[in-house]
């Protein structure tokens, strides 16, 4: 579930203009729109290692290919909603593109949380039970996972827009926005049904693995250097995603949380909700940073695609030498 605004119309417009800042600043369409496309150019980058320099793919292979396409799939929308700040709160693309919208930031968010939840449970799996058979080790089954939770994705896709219509609200087109009045209730429950289904418990599945993957890697023997590359690669893992869970995802559902709260309850505190609303654009943009830092997780995860992209580099490096050495005559 992507911004929503949580500023009303109508009886709100003068209490709104006694309030600083009725219209957020350039400056977050700008910023969210780069953080979004350096985000998409580095997951561009990391299929593109996937599908063009593995020559087989592993379970956990599966999980980081298919948690960098749904990081890649919110970059469209960011134009569109660039736009939708510069016209005021006025989503001027229609219908289509407003499901559109509503289908990709939700397949991106929770897609991305639910991925990341899987790959800690794969790596905890794999370095904790490593001489034990697991289904989430198993190719087969990850793939049939992966379908199972990009269908589920798409069901919530569609019940977010039957349930969400884009709609008129005095002069401006709404789309997915908490200044539609006739569904702040609406927003409210589905809100909080994301926010345990699609964060907290992600997050807590996610925090329990680590956690126990922690406490094994003080046993492992660090003597070797073996153990110590997996020691120093899982302790990596764990700090980049869950990073990822406390910086990116927790400010944006809390803020959110609490701006339906207010706009529930309070919906005659226009100030505050003017100030809710600008903090939640800025989590937002905290959000987007989760598709910079899992290609991190790729290179932790994953000494193959490291190798992948370390070829890469040598290959352009090596490049001019090649050249000037061919371009060389054979004087012996």
């Amino acid at each position: 579930m992507e911004p929503i605004e949580i500023l009303s119309t109508g009886n709100s417009s003068n209490a709104s203009e006694a309030c600083q800042g009725s219209q957020q600043h350039v400056a977050i369409a700008v910023v969210m729109c780069l953080v979004y496309f350096v985000g998409f150019i580095l997951n561009i980058f990391s299929l593109w290692v996937f599908c063009c320099r593995f020559p087989s793919w592993t379970s956990g292979t599966t999980l980081q290919f298919n948690l960098a396409l749904s990081d890649a799939i919110a970059t469209p929308v960011t134009p569109m909603m660039a736009a939708y700040f510069g016209l005021g709160h006025d989503w001027p693309f229609g219908w289509f593109l407003c499901q559109v919208k509503i289908a990709l930031l939700s397949s991106h968010f929770y897609g991305s949380t639910v991925f990341l939840t899987l790959i800690s449970v794969h790596r905890y799996t794999a370095v904790v039970h490593y001489n034990k058979r697991s289904r989430i080790k198993r190719k087969g089954f990850v793939k049939k996972l992966c379908a199972g939770v990009w269908s589920l994705l798409l069901i919530q896709a569609l019940v977010l827009g039957v349930l969400l219509p884009p709609n008129k609200e005095g002069n401006s087109s709404q789309c997915l926005s908490i200044r539609q009045k006739n569904l702040t209730d609406t927003y409210f429950v589905i809100n909080f049904i994301l926010f345990v289904f699609g964060f907290a418990l992600p997050f807590l599945v996610s925090t329990v693995c680590y956690s126990r993957l922690a406490s094994s890697l003080t046993r492992l023997n660090t003597s070797t250097a073996k153990g110590l590359k997996v020691r120093m690669k899982s302790q990596r893992m764990i700090g980049v995603c869950l990073v990822i869970f406390g910086l990116c995802f927790l400010p944006m559902n809390v803020v959110r949380t609490v701006g339906v709260s207010l706009k529930k309850f309070y919906p005659e505190r226009w100030c505050a909700l003017l100030q809710i609303e600008t903090a939640y654009y800025a989590t937002f943009i905290l959000a987007g940073l989760n598709s910079c830092l899992d290609p991190l997780l790729y290179c932790f995860g994953s000494q193959k695609f490291k190798d992948a992209f370390g070829s890469l580099r040598v290959r352009q490096e090596d490049a001019p030498n090649r050249s000037e050495s061919e371009m060389t005559p054979n004087t012996l």
